[in-house]
């Protein structure tokens, strides 16, 4: 997330010409902003190929993910700070260098290792470069265009989330120069290239009069607390649950009560802390803060245990996921639309309406994946998707409005820093905990699915001209081998469950050879409707912890004061800049 009160620079004086290069600057702006959006997005569907591709275990996708997600988080104020220090050109140039060069590393990764590492240090390059974005449209557009340049900037957001699900399935299913999945970052490269040379010469520099000092050892001390808190639950699965990984997670707590204690040190020596903590005393901003943790803990988790449902459980094609994604997407944009203009009105009822739809839809979700199974189509997605997509557009839009509301205007940039931070962090956190749930989910049901296509396999066994007595065999060890396969930290290993211990002859239900000829692909088509079973089971079952966790935002929004959000309409002054609106306060990023 950015958010322009964060680092906005003061307007231009009145007697200052506005900039005539401001519209192109603008494009070049845009353009760098909207690689750093699609890269959030269009990463979900590639994972299955990633996975293939790298062996990468499922702890090595969701810090492929999370990684990004959190180090966005914790370097966004300070790159704002950043910006206003040592000047905004500078920093914009240094973040797009750098998120160009973590892109071709990501694109020609050769370990999972090294993609996890290269997406935390683009994320933290984005971190650097989405704020100045911001500033340098506050400085070079006069009160009377801001506005507009804004709401482009609002636009793009928009268009680098829905479009990336789509370009990411075009460009793994082309498998352009037979690179598989690594155009998704590649593509970024001669875009960036373009973004350095024209904003190094169409973009001037600026600084902030008064910049806010930094605040490392803030950033060490919250980056402590998360890592602890998540690295056990992202890897404790994988690791058995060790018994440090709950000692990690509880000692989480005395490093954020430490944070808290410093920052507020900080806060009465310099004035300048990473969290302004006063700002919780506000009623909307403490309760609005604790909104959006929850209700994100949902959304990127979501994206992610769709992504493995459609790619891995249900074998779509990278494209065909895409697809799948685009009325969720496309219900995003058109609720953020409406909701910007009905919070106004409406205030707090509005998000409390989108809380209640994007819950309903994830239910919709559940009941036709219940009820359809192994056998359910895209077609079938296209309701639940729809509504989840209206509700997350009806809160996201209004929600920065009404948790800003009533920040006194000298806090208004860290307030609305703060806020866009706990949105990533809720992303981050969400994608830990949903693969506490889903991946735990995942095998639970292996012998229900095992016995549903018992039937299908004995006959495709007989009708192969499998000896009794090896189909017995075979037949016997599948739901083991299944088992196996559902459970294993990294799909692309065959597990030692699915090898006959009487000869050296694979039985995979993902679809190995087996003797006699034949045996295999009778194998590979049971072992697909096997897991497309067992996946099916496991989302039903994840898909509630979504339901629990907007219902739980639901809740949260009676809290807020019953007029907040709401705003009455005021004549314009000509000499003061533009209401930001929320979806400029808040983008996808």
């Amino acid at each position: 997330m950015a958010s322009d009160p964060e680092i906005l620079a003061p307007q231009a004086a009145a007697g200052d010409q506005p900039d005539p290069r401001r519209w192109l600057t603008l494009a070049i702006l845009l353009l760098a902003a909207f690689m750093n959006l699609l890269d959030v997005s269009i990463v979900n569907i590639a994972i299955p190929s990633i996975q293939r591709d790298l062996h990468a275990s499922y702890a090595d996708v969701q810090w492929a993910l999370a990684g990004y997600t959190l180090s966005y988080a914790l370097v966004l104020i300070t790159g704002g700070r950043l910006g206003d220090t040592f000047g905004r050109k500078r920093l914009f140039l240094i973040g797009v260098t750098g998120f160009t060069i973590m892109s071709a590393l990501c694109g020609v990764a050769q370990t999972p290792g090294m993609l996890i590492g290269c997406r935390v240090v683009q994320g933290a390059m984005g971190a650097i470069m989405v704020p100045q974005v911001l500033s340098v449209i506050q400085v070079i557009f006069p009160p009377a265009e801001r506005i507009k340049a804004l709401a482009g900037f609002g636009v793009t957001a928009g268009l680098g989330t829905v479009s990336g699900p789509l370009l990411g399935g075009l460009l793994i299913q082309h498998n352009l120069f037979g690179w598989d999945w690594r155009p998704i970052f590649l593509i970024n490269v001669p875009v960036g290239i373009v973004a350095v040379i024209a904003s190094a010469i169409l973009v001037r520099e600026s600084r902030a009069p008064r910049p806010p000092k930094l605040d490392p050892v803030g950033v060490l001390l919250i980056s402590a607390g998360l890592l602890l808190l998540l690295y056990p639950l992202v890897q404790g699965r994988e690791l058995g649950w060790p018994a440090w990984t709950f000692v990690s997670m509880a000692v989480s707590a005395p490093v954020f009560a430490l944070f808290v204690l410093y920052e507020r040190v900080k806060s009465r020596t310099d004035g300048s802390p990473l969290v302004e903590l006063s700002l919780f005393r506000d009623r909307s901003f403490s309760v609005g803060m604790a909104i959006a943790l929850a209700f994100f803990l949902g959304i990127a988790s979501f994206g992610l245990v769709l992504t493995l449902f459609l790619q891995i459980g249900m074998s779509f094609t990278p494209l065909h996921a895409g697809l799948t994604f685009l009325p969720f997407s496309g219900g995003v944009l058109v609720a953020s639309g409406a909701a910007a203009r009905l919070a106004p009105r409406f205030g707090r009822g509005v998000t409390m309406a989108g809380a209640l739809i994007i819950a309903a839809g994830m239910t919709a979700l559940i009941v036709f994946v219940h009820h359809y199974g192994a056998a359910v189509s895209t077609w079938d997605l296209v309701p639940g998707l729809i509504a989840a997509g209206l509700g997350l557009g009806a809160v996201i839009a209004p929600l920065a409005d009404i948790v800003l509301d009533g920040v006194p205007s000298q806090h208004a940039g860290s307030a609305s820093g703060v806020f866009n931070t706990g949105l990533q962090l809720g992303n981050s956190i969400g994608i830990a905990l949903i693969g506490v749930v889903f991946f735990g989910l995942l095998g639970t049901q292996s012998a229900s699915a095992a016995h549903a296509v018992a039937p299908q396999l004995r006959a495709g066994l007989t009708a192969v001209h499998v000896p009794a007595e090896s189909a017995g065999k075979i037949e016997g060890q599948f739901a083991d081998c299944l088992h196996a396969r559902l459970v294993a930290s990294d799909p692309t290993v065959t597990p030692a469950a699915c090898r006959l211990s009487s000869a050296d002859t694979q039985v995979l239900p993902a679809g190995a050879e087996v003797l006699p000829a034949g045996a295999g692909r009778v194998l590979a088509t049971v072992g697909a409707s096997a897991v497309r079973h067992d996946f099916a089971a496991a989302l039903v079952r994840t898909l509630w912890f979504q339901v629990a966790v907007f219902l739980a935002s639901f809740l949260l929004m009676l809290a807020l004061p019953r007029g907040a959000g709401r705003r009455r309409p005021a004549a314009a002054d000509s000499n003061e800049a533009a209401p930001v609106s929320a979806s400029e306060r808040v983008t996808v990023g």
